[in-house]
């Protein structure tokens, strides 16, 4: 009979930081080759650490611990905190909110953005940080709370769910060397109670400052500095320093969402010694053998099915064997075999309340990856291990998984005082396999919050698609659902990992740049006009642009079966004859539909316009997605619009590089029958007439200025077309022309047409025979909105072009005349323009192909941080003042804003302040004012209102409400603030 896996636990994210290795995978590696990852420190590094001369030179002093480099390193400013509130944090509060950022984004979740209840189960060290901080000195009452605040296990749970805006359950678990593990049952305990949907487990073990230890005869130390647990050789176990997280989810969730996950807990036990064994610090073999076998019971499977044993493991000579005797007597009498061991403290010593989350995250990969890594150092049994009937074996070698599938673990963790934990994994369920991937461009988004970070984080990308075939699909999707979007922003578009693996590395088309931090700059949608169309324009929306297609297919639903048919063919077959789109009765209508489906797609994807400007016949586009014309009466309007100026007779249109007044004057030294059609830029006119005169004027300029014959057969905006504008009065009598929604910029006269104003249809009559005075246009949306972003909706770059004259930041859909791949990556790399200008672009929408995957997380690489108070000499207590101002040695008061400045200094840990410079934004808080007030009343005498200074933010404003204070001896109540 199968098991009931509805209490099966996933884990979807995993995430660390392990003496000697920079990654999982190093660490992976390091353990498979049996390395021991502990440091012998010289003398000189522990006294540069702090650590006493005569410690170092006693005997017993044993320089070895397993050390977490950069321990002291934390990106402050990432997470909003100040300075001075960083320097006050134990570096395991630090870390720990670096590595669950890094788990949640292991697990394809995007930190800050979680749309999942997610609890927070955290477990600790003792903070020897805050004994340096707190040992012989006399600080400010208000300093010890922010100490405490910032290094008691208390807080570091909420601490993460407040940065990560984690909303389930937030709780410390503190049973010393089992906590996390512990932290594991509980999580899952909540997970299937309901109180969370999701769970981060989160343990750290890092002393302060990290150094030897000094060793006691008969202790739980090694006196060689060695730890070799199940060895003869055993005689204690080694301190490590270590961070570790995994993210948990139920098991039909994660299937359900498709996850990576990287094993599943079947079941989980704790239980506590009591107080029958030889001490508090001993174990028992009777409690653990009963937590193993209700483990199993738990998990519902029997001891045959366990392949492996990540034990305690602390190479202690009592310890060993009673792990090992009551992990054989549970296993066996469940029916187990054959089971190999794994101790972890071998490698990494014990990382303390981050040892069993350590230990799971290593029986994972086991179970996951199929071999098993050696007991590091290993060489001789310990004698008292009984070899009898033990179904244990201890491995010298990594060699590749041979017990029972699917492969199965057991991990212990055993806290000092008796709380013990042990869980049962098993390896993932196979993954639905993948979908066939078609040959289709992917836009990659890589954010951060800062550029040095965007720089590295591209680098590990890159390397990533280098050494693995990863789907493409997967990384565009998990890095646009998986990651938080931050300021610094950077897209690249590509078909194949290798290809955008090499874009990263050259930067080749590669966008970067910062989201604005007042905003995204308004979009303009420019619609370009006839001559812009090409054989299978549509082509490159189709595969780049989400919701182009059904876009289109709602549009050519509204023409009639035969011209449909045929807009079909031109748009999405770039093998069709180019001269049916010369035709204007099919090129107009044919660009309308692209426009119209693209802007449609666009505006789905949370782009909304400004405002709009169309080019000639995009204008009709524009007055569609304005709002004036609905999509039905627009293509009527466009099919008439094209048929009436088709039955016009041939004409030509000629574009001249130089202003309206030049062209004027070329056109009055030549003669009559040419009309000035369009005035584009300052140095960019077209003129219309019949095709003879337009071949000779075109002749007859030669070297004067620059021109060229446009690709169209009509002589639009001229004389040429007066025959079609009864029928344009004609097709516009009956459609309903509502006020625009989105302002729009008009073609006859270049006025910007606000939202409401109505619009008469004279208007997109005249707009046909009139010359298009597209440089004005843009001119008014440049008064309008300076500093927009143009973004030209349709085939071509004419309109970017002529737009970038005006000082807007304009951007094109599908620069490229053509429908092959290449175009398709350029409608891409635009999306990606815009997200990385910081424009409402779904990143979700345009990457909507694919499922999450394990990609590199945020790398974080901060300053180092450490309080100066251990360097300093106790200080003075502040006494509060009797309503009298502190004076100098020359009797004077201290000045009010050279004070709030200082103070500010003082309680941020701030430099270069400045008058607008904002005391929230730079980490303060609720607590932190009543600490600023309470120091001005002690130097001025004053009593400052907190409310009042919640109000006013900025040094400036605080200094002058404080001057005001002081110089009318104002003796304000203060207030009670939240803390």
């Amino acid at each position: 009979m199968a098991r009931d896996r509805s209490l099966d636990i996933a884990v979807t994210g995993i995430s660390a930081r392990f003496p000697g290795c920079s990654s999982i995978d190093e660490w992976w590696s390091a353990l498979l080759a049996g390395r021991v990852l502990t440091t012998r420190y010289e003398r000189q590094a522990l006294l540069d650490a702090g650590v006493p001369a005569g410690l170092i030179d006693d005997p017993d002093y044993i320089p070895v611990r397993a050390h977490l480099d950069d321990a002291d390193r934390f990106d402050a400013a990432f997470f909003h905190l100040s300075p001075r509130e960083v320097e006050l944090m134990d570096p395991q509060h630090r870390l720990m909110l670096e590595v669950a950022w890094n788990a949640l984004e292991d697990a394809g979740i995007a930190p800050r953005n979680v749309p999942l209840t997610t609890g927070v189960y955290a477990s600790m060290t003792g903070s020897s940080y805050a004994r340096s901080l707190l040992a012989g000195r006399c600080l400010d009452p208000l300093v010890i709370d922010q100490v405490i605040h910032g290094c008691e296990p208390d807080f570091m749970a909420g601490r993460i769910a407040y940065k990560l805006g984690l909303t389930g359950p937030a709780m410390a678990v503190q049973t010393a060397c089992s906590s996390s593990l512990v932290g594991v049952h509980l999580a899952v305990q909540g997970l299937l109670n309901g109180d969370c949907d999701q769970a981060l487990v989160v343990g750290a073990g890092i002393a302060f400052p990290q150094a030897g230890y000094l060793r006691t005869p008969g202790g739980l130390l090694s006196a060689s500095g060695c730890c070799r647990p199940f060895d003869a050789r055993a005689d204690g176990v080694v301190a490590g320093s270590g961070v570790a997280c995994v993210v948990l989810r139920r098991l039909a969730d994660a299937v359900a969402d498709d996850c990576d996950s990287y094993g599943v807990i079947l079941g989980t036990a704790i239980n506590n010694d009591g107080g029958a064994k030889a001490g508090f610090y001993a174990p028992s073999v009777t409690a653990q053998q009963a937590l193993i076998r209700t483990a199993l019971d738990t998990a519902d499977v029997d001891g045959s099915t366990i392949g492996y044993l990540e034990t305690h493991g602390t190479g202690t000579r009592i310890g060993d064997p009673i792990e090992w005797s009551a992990a054989s007597a549970a296993l066996a009498a469940a029916g187990a075999r054959r089971v190999t061991i794994g101790a972890l403290k071998a490698n990494v010593g014990h990382l303390d309340a981050a040892a069993g989350v350590a230990a799971l995250i290593k029986a994972l990969l086991v179970t996951r990856r199929g071999v098993v890594p050696p007991v590091a150092g290993f060489g001789e049994r310990n004698a008292l291990l009984d070899e009898g009937a033990s179904p244990l074996s201890i491995p010298t070698a990594a060699h590749a998984w041979t017990g029972p599938q699917p492969r199965r673990a057991g991990v212990s963790a055993f806290g000092i005082g008796g709380t013990n934990a042990h869980v049962i994994v098993e390896q993932s369920p196979e993954r639905d396999p993948l979908a066939e991937r078609h040959d289709t461009a992917e836009l990659v988004l890589l954010s951060a919050a800062d550029q040095d970070a965007l720089t590295r984080s591209a680098a590990r990308l890159e390397s990533r698609l280098r050494e693995d075939a990863a789907n493409l699909d997967d990384v565009c999707f998990t890095l646009a659902v998986g990651r938080s979007m931050l300021s610094e922003r950077l897209a690249v578009a590509g078909r194949t990992g290798g290809q955008v693996a090499e874009r990263l590395a050259t930067g080749l088309a590669v966008t970067r740049g910062s989201r604005p931090a007042a905003g995204a700059a308004p979009v303009v949608f420019l619609f370009p006009g006839q001559g812009a169309q090409h054989p299978g324009m549509a082509l490159p929306f189709t595969e780049a642009l989400p919701g182009f297609s059904s876009a289109l297919e709602t549009c050519l639903d509204e023409f009639d079966d035969t011209l449909a048919a045929r807009l079909d063919r031109v748009l999405l077959d770039p093998q069709c004859c180019a001269d049916e789109l010369a035709n204007t009765d099919v090129a107009q209508p044919a660009l309308f539909a692209v426009e119209a489906a693209a802007a449609a797609a666009l505006m789905s994807l949370g782009l909304v316009p400004a405002a709009v400007l169309g080019h000639s016949l995009g204008e009709v586009t524009a007055v569609h997605v304005a709002g004036v014309l609905d999509l039905h009466d627009a293509c009527a309007f466009v099919t008439e619009r094209g048929g009436a100026l088709q039955a016009c007779p041939p004409g030509a249109m000629l574009a001249v590089g130089c202003g309206e007044t030049r062209t004027r004057q070329l056109l009055s030294e030549y003669g009559p029958d040419l009309d000035l059609a369009a005035v584009n830029a300052p140095d960019n006119c077209v003129v219309a007439g019949a095709v003879e005169t337009v071949a000779a004027f075109h002749a007859w300029l030669g070297d004067r200025v620059f021109s060229q014959l446009l690709p169209v057969t009509r002589a639009f905006h001229s004389a040429l077309i007066e025959p079609a504008l009864p029928q344009l009065r004609a097709a516009l009598a009956s459609p309903r022309l509502r006020p625009p929604s989105i302002p729009l910029a008009a073609n006859v006269d270049g006025c910007f047409i606000q939202r409401g104003e109505p619009i008469s249809a004279q208007l997109l009559v005249e707009q046909a025979r009139l010359p298009v005075r597209f440089a004005a246009a843009v001119n008014a949306i440049a008064q309008q909105l300076p500093g927009a972003v143009v973004l030209e909706v349709g085939p071509g770059r004419t309109l970017t072009t002529m737009a970038e004259v005006t000082g807007l930041n304009p951007v094109a859909m599908s620069p490229r005349r053509r429908a092959d791949h290449a175009a398709a990556e350029d409608v891409l790399a635009a999306l990606g323009h815009l997200w990385v200008r910081g424009q409402p672009v779904d990143a979700a929408s345009i990457c909507r192909r694919g499922r999450r995957i394990h990609l590199p997380g945020y790398p974080f690489a901060g300053s180092r941080w450490a309080a100066p108070e251990p360097d300093r000499a106790p200080a003075p207590v502040p006494t509060i003042s009797n309503g009298a101002p502190n004076v100098d040695a020359n009797g004077s008061a201290p000045q009010p804003g050279a004070l709030v400045a200082a103070l500010w200094a003082e309680l941020l840990g701030q430099a270069d302040l400045t008058d607008d410079s904002d005391f929230f934004a730079l980490g303060g808080d609720s607590l932190l004012i009543t600490r600023l007030a309470r120091r001005v009343n002690q130097e001025l005498g004053v009593q400052v209102p907190l409310r009042a200074l919640l109000v006013v933010r900025t040094l400036g404003r605080q200094s002058a409400l404080i001057d005001d204070l002081a110089n009318s001896h104002g003796q304000c109540s203060g207030e009670g603030v939240d803390a």
